[in-house]
């Protein structure tokens, strides 16, 4: 069990109503609470709610339609995006509760801040290094337009300016991250096909590689609900059309594909965590076509070239810079 919901289950009996968890883990959470329902944007955590918990949990961007008499937000890791989920359910809870969990590491309590606006806020619990606090909804919002919070900025580029969108919670919100800078730099001589953007975010590399190849298929996905629907604003503030969708990982891209371009994430929360990164690198090949290709940016302090050479074929750096190499390899 998750600490965060061993935290809430020590007080359970505030939660024996009509109850929605938002960014809920994926653990044994709604077994004891029944007449809570589940809030989830990331695709593999909710796939495996979903399986265990029918019809009991929504992915999204958006609280979802059914009723709710109380909400609690499990703490993300991005501020900006805290702060649209709790006006977000606020709006929906004038004279009820709203509680906020987290750890302590994540920055609960900094986080326990942004209650104050809606009413007083107090802690309950402190425990498993979390915390739990709970706020009297006193000062409803208006429910925020998710698309309105949406961070703009341009790109030059040798083939033009590009416009990127990211909403609240996406990686290198409103800014474009080095890596992506540097792979940006590297988008030539790719194998025309189908080629697939992996771990999108904001789809800038998406976007430029569709208007760099318009012949060529681009397929992008990522794990986030918000990331996808970031993907699909620049998408359209470029006049562009691609495929944006949401899954766990390389698992659920297409087979067939010209080329898989990445850069990678490492990070869930504030864990480190290279699963999905290490599975890109070992199955890669059963979604690549014979001769396609796999290139991606990463921390030049990430042993990548054995796994690529063991799961695909030879690696190849073409280039070393800024704390980051770009990697390629052919599926022979």
């Amino acid at each position: 069990m998750d600490p965060r919901s061993e935290v809430l289950l020590r007080q359970a009996e505030l939660f024996s109503g009509p109850l929605l968890l938002a960014g809920l883990p994926a653990d044994d959470l709604l077994s004891h609470l029944p007449d809570a329902h589940g809030w989830s944007w990331h695709a593999g955590e909710h796939a495996l709610l979903a399986n265990r918990f029918t019809q009991r949990c929504h992915f999204g961007t958006q609280p979802g339609e059914r009723e709710f008499q109380a909400a609690v937000v499990f703490l993300p890791k991005s501020r900006e995006l805290t702060d649209y989920l709790l006006n977000a359910l606020a709006a929906r809870l004038a004279g009820r509760e709203l509680f906020l969990v987290g750890e302590k590491r994540a920055g609960i309590e900094r986080a326990a801040k942004q209650l104050g606006v809606f009413g007083q806020a107090r802690k309950l619990d402190s425990a498993r290094h979390c915390q739990l606090w709970q706020v009297r909804i006193e000062h409803a919002p208006a429910a925020p337009d998710l698309h309105s919070l949406a961070q703009r900025y341009q790109l030059q580029l040798p083939d033009g300016p590009l416009n990127v969108l990211s909403l609240p919670g996406v990686f290198s919100h409103g800014r474009l991250d080095v890596g992506s800078a540097l792979l940006l730099e590297h988008l030539n001589d790719l194998p025309s096909g189908h080629i697939l953007d992996f771990g999108c975010g904001a789809g800038v590399l998406g976007a430029a590689l569709k208007r760099r190849y318009p012949d060529s298929e681009v397929t992008l996905l990522d794990v986030d609900a918000f990331a996808v629907e970031s993907s699909r604003l620049t998408l359209a503030a470029n006049a562009l059309q691609a495929e944006v969708i949401s899954g766990d990982g390389i698992d659920a891209a297409p087979s067939g594909l010209s080329a898989i371009l990445s850069n990678p994430p490492f990070h869930q929360g504030v864990h480190t965590h290279y699963h999905a990164s290490e599975h890109l690198l070992r199955e890669a090949s059963k979604h690549l076509a014979s001769g396609g290709e796999l290139r991606l940016v990463a921390n030049s302090f990430l042993k990548y070239p054995p796994l690529i050479e063991q799961h695909l074929g030879p690696c190849r750096t073409l280039i070393d810079a800024k704390g980051f190499r770009i990697y390629r390899a052919l599926k022979g």
